[in-house]
């Protein structure tokens, strides 16, 4: 129960407060802390120097990467390049001419191929006049369309010559005017017009439209990954128009070659290479077993930290985490130091060493402050036992006479000061000298126990119930006029006596009660010995009227 004592509150308070066992639990924390600060001061110098080493080794696999990207990039600006210098100074030859000049021959068939000098340069694959203009997309401008073939097979020569690196799939020049040159051949017939749409509408060609790339940059694209390639691409500009665009297609076979080639020897853990949506693209483990994979949470906290700085570093649970964005990819690389491969390291065997220690002087200092713990919590136990049964009724489990007129008085004093009502209740059970010469003392003290349980059940929480006599109880009720009291009192009254109460296997019994009640509302007394005197000569009063009642301030009169 819950009492509005003050001085209770701020007794159990200072109890609380200087509670034995508190004051070990303090001093044990206190060593506690002082040893672990110690050891954690050590752990963040090992830290720190394990960060470093971490990033070390993330920076030098990034570098070489990069390195071998970058020169990818540079490759296609150079194709690019030569594209333009082909567009503003086309070779001056008859044959080339001649060649460009028989597309006319062409242009309206579904699909052609345009061939000049197959052992030096390739051959331009197309699609009919109707085909472009079926797409809005597309265009057929007849005054660049020479200019724009010859140049075409220029590039050829150069793809030809400079053939892609061994982890780049193919290099590809894609025309608006309804035509591309592969380094990859491609079949004869109509896959020549299915090759082409696929280009077309491959999200590396469209993406490089004036309005989605204003800037005609450089752009990855990795939407192709799930077929096995990544795409870097560039668009194909000349005197504010746009020809094509021009790209290479890595496979991810080949990048992670690249990976596996700058991770050797550049420490352990696996690093994995992530596009820009944060999309798993390729690892350095060979074995599909031992690739670290994160949960959606994971994922979630790993993303959240990329947007916010181009490198870092992340604990998830056993695993450590850093990584660094790429200069010549759209996209990061992450490294995975699991605890099991930082423990077989150098760092890991003196963390372990540390950490033994720190558990042999924690464990020692853990059973001292349990046995201590446990001398004073029975020590604590046993006076609060004392102290519980010196304020408690052993029967009833309800406050005895002492608590009570302590209490209720503390309640009087505080009612009178904030000016509120404050009443009590006077109550003795009828004829309960009978239930004893019937049934048996062990009888009477069930109905005691029974009644006393019902008048706190019946009572609200911030109300004060106590023995404090034979059969006699007595309640405080804060906060409570003399109409409220009466309304409390004729419920407990009521559910008293319509409880039957088993006293014996098979004999049941009713008792009933009667009560007073006082009020100090009725002449301003606040004193609680008074307003007990009131209610018990009420309480007489009612068994003068035949018991099994409530009489109050009216009744009285």
């Amino acid at each position: 129960m819950e009492h509005d004592n003050v001085s209770g509150k701020d007794a159990f308070s200072a109890r609380h407060r200087f509670h034995p066992g508190r004051v070990v639990n303090i001093c044990f924390i206190a060593v506690l802390i002082f040893s672990t600060l110690l050891t954690w001061r050590e752990a963040v110098v090992l830290e720190d120097a394990y960060a470093a080493s971490q990033k070390n080794h993330l920076e030098t696999v990034v570098n070489s990467l990069d390195r071998q990207l970058e020169f990818s990039v540079e490759k296609l600006l150079f194709f690019r390049n030569g594209m333009r210098d082909a567009l503003e100074t086309p070779l001056a030859s008859t044959v080339l001419h001649n060649t460009v000049s028989h597309f006319k021959d062409l242009q309206g068939k579904p699909f052609w191929q345009l061939t000049f000098d197959v052992r030096r340069t390739l051959p331009l694959n197309g699609v009919s006049d109707a085909f472009v203009r079926q797409t809005t997309s597309l265009i057929r401008d007849e005054e660049r369309l020479e200019r724009e073939l010859s140049a075409a097979f220029e590039m050829g020569y150069l793809l030809r010559i400079d053939a892609p690196a061994a982890h780049a799939k193919r290099v590809v020049y894609v025309s608006r005017a309804g035509f591309y040159v592969s380094t990859e051949p491609a079949d004869w017939g109509n896959d020549i017009i299915s090759r082409y749409y696929q280009l077309v509408t491959r999200p590396w060609y469209t993406g490089q439209s004036e309005r989605e790339n204003r800037t005609r940059s450089v752009r990855w694209f990795t939407q192709g990954a799930e077929d096995g390639t990544v795409t870097v691409s560039v668009p194909v500009d000349y005197q504010h128009y746009w020809y094509g665009a021009l790209g290479i297609d890595f496979t991810l076979t080949g990048l992670k070659k690249l990976l596996q080639d700058a991770v050797d020897g550049n420490g352990e853990g696996e690093f994995q290479l992530y596009d820009n949506g944060f999309n798993l693209l390729v690892t350095s483990e060979s074995n599909a077993d031992d690739v670290n994979h994160f949960d959606e949470r994971e994922r979630a906290q790993i993303a959240a930290a990329l947007e916010k700085d181009t490198e870092g570093d992340l604990r998830l649970g056993s695993r450590y985490v850093n990584w660094q964005h790429l200069d010549h990819f759209d996209g990061v690389v992450l490294r995975i130091h699991t605890l099991r491969e930082g423990a077989n390291g150098d760092f890991g065997s003196i963390t372990i060493a540390l950490a033994l220690l720190w558990l042999l002087f924690t464990g020692m200092l853990v059973v001292s402050w349990i046995v201590i713990r446990r001398m004073v919590s029975n020590m604590y136990r046993l006076q609060h036992s004392l102290q519980w049964q010196a304020w408690h009724d052993p029967l009833t489990r309800i406050n005895n006479r002492g608590a009570l007129f302590e209490r209720a008085k503390a309640l009087a004093k505080r009612c009178e000061q904030q000016k509120q009502p404050y009443s009590v209740l006077q109550m003795d059970l009828d004829h309960f000298k009978s239930v004893n010469d019937r049934f048996g003392h062990q009888a009477g003290d069930k109905v005691l126990t029974h009644a006393a349980g019902l008048i706190t059940r019946t009572i609200r929480e911030h109300d004060v119930a106590g023995r404090v006599g034979g059969e006699e109880f007595c309640v405080v009720l804060p906060d409570t006029g003399p109409v409220q009291a009466m309304v409390i009192a004729q419920r407990i009254r009521e559910r008293i006596n319509r409880r039957e109460i088993l006293v014996k296997k098979s004999q049941t019994t009713r008792v009933s009660v009667s009560i007073g009640v006082s009020s100090a509302q009725e002449s301003g007394n606040y004193d609680f010995e008074q307003l007990q005197s009131i209610a018990d000569a009420r309480l007489y009063e009612a068994k003068q009227r035949g018991r099994n009642q409530v009489v109050g301030q009216d009744e009285k009169k």
